[in-house]
């Protein structure tokens, strides 16, 4: 019997079916065979991949034999086993010949430090349109950091954040709280998230972050990459005067080697400091000194334009 056609010669729905099964039957087959390529690279056995995803033994070798017509949502659980984007498992082109979907697959777990590198080389931006008229005040506890922030914020007339009541607002508990209960792990954690959310909400501001945040790779680069920072910085013993004056004795209570430990961690952070754009030392000087300075930086510097 002939080809059926109708009277313009195109071929009937019958036929059109037809080839939609047998393109159904080839992604099918396909996905099976990327789930099983991906589980053999990743070196895991068929039991292990069924205990990660959730997906019994038996529907993953119906899956990689071809003869599994699995759901969208066992295939995204079987993706995700594998590190897998699930399109990766249904693209016609092979994903491990396709030089797009390996860079996708690359930056998808690359750092973020990495992440912005490519971006900034795929999207040319400049520094300037990057860090906006976002200003960030960086240095150990006690340098003045929040009170030259907040007399800034309003001789300018623009918002004032501090790093850590952002962080006490979305844990709605105190940061010393927040410390014990998750630990320098969850801390840094929220204060990355604390971070991005001041980003995206201000494109004008200035903002005081706590004196530790140098030592988290990712984070500190996000900030020297998005704000105009400012290092604020003061001697040993006019930190240690500064945070006594608040009323904070912690730093000398039960600890006669204190001040032996503030200087290395001045020391220490030195370097990581000293890659803010300018820098204010407010050693031996008022704090109404220290604030004349700050705004000639921000002028001189065209932090905001």
């Amino acid at each position: 019997m002939g080809e059926i056609t109708n009277f313009r010669g195109e071929a009937t729905p019958s036929e059109t079916r037809s080839l939609g099964e047998e393109e159904v039957r080839a992604l099918i087959v396909r996905v099976g065979e990327r789930v099983r390529k991906a589980r053999e690279r990743k070196g895991i056995p068929r039991r292990v991949l069924s205990e990660i995803s959730g997906v019994s033994p038996r529907y993953l070798a119906q899956l990689e034999a071809g003869e599994g017509n699995i759901s969208i949502g066992l295939l995204q659980r079987v993706a995700i086993a594998l590190d897998h984007r699930i399109e990766w498992l249904m693209t016609e082109d092979d994903p491990w010949n396709s030089e797009v979907l390996q860079v996708a697959e690359l930056y998808r777990s690359a750092n973020t430090e990495t992440r912005q590198r490519v971006t900034r080389l795929l999207r040319p931006e400049s520094a300037q349109e990057m860090r906006a008229h976002r200003i960030c005040l960086i240095g150990l506890r006690g340098a003045g950091k929040s009170t030259l922030g907040i007399r800034a914020g309003e001789r300018l007339n623009i918002p004032f954040v501090e790093l850590n009541r952002e962080i006490e607002e979305q844990s709605g508990m105190p940061v010393n709280e927040v410390m014990a209960l998750y630990g320098q792990e969850g801390y840094r954690k929220l204060e990355a998230q604390a971070v991005s959310r001041v980003i995206q909400t201000h494109d004008t501001m200035i903002l005081a972050v706590a004196g530790g945040i140098v030592a988290a790779p990712d984070t500190y680069t996000t900030l020297l990459n998005r704000f105009h920072t400012i290092w604020v910085k003061a001697s040993p013993s006019e930190h240690m005067d500064r945070v006594r004056a608040q009323g904070d004795t912690r730093p000398m209570a039960g600890n006669p080697e204190a001040m032996k430990e503030l200087k290395s961690i001045l020391t220490s952070r030195e370097t990581l400091y000293e890659k803010a754009l300018v820098s204010l030392d407010t050693s031996g000087k008022s704090m109404d000194q220290s604030l004349e300075e700050l705004l000639r930086l921000i002028q001189d510097h065209k932090f905001l334009g």
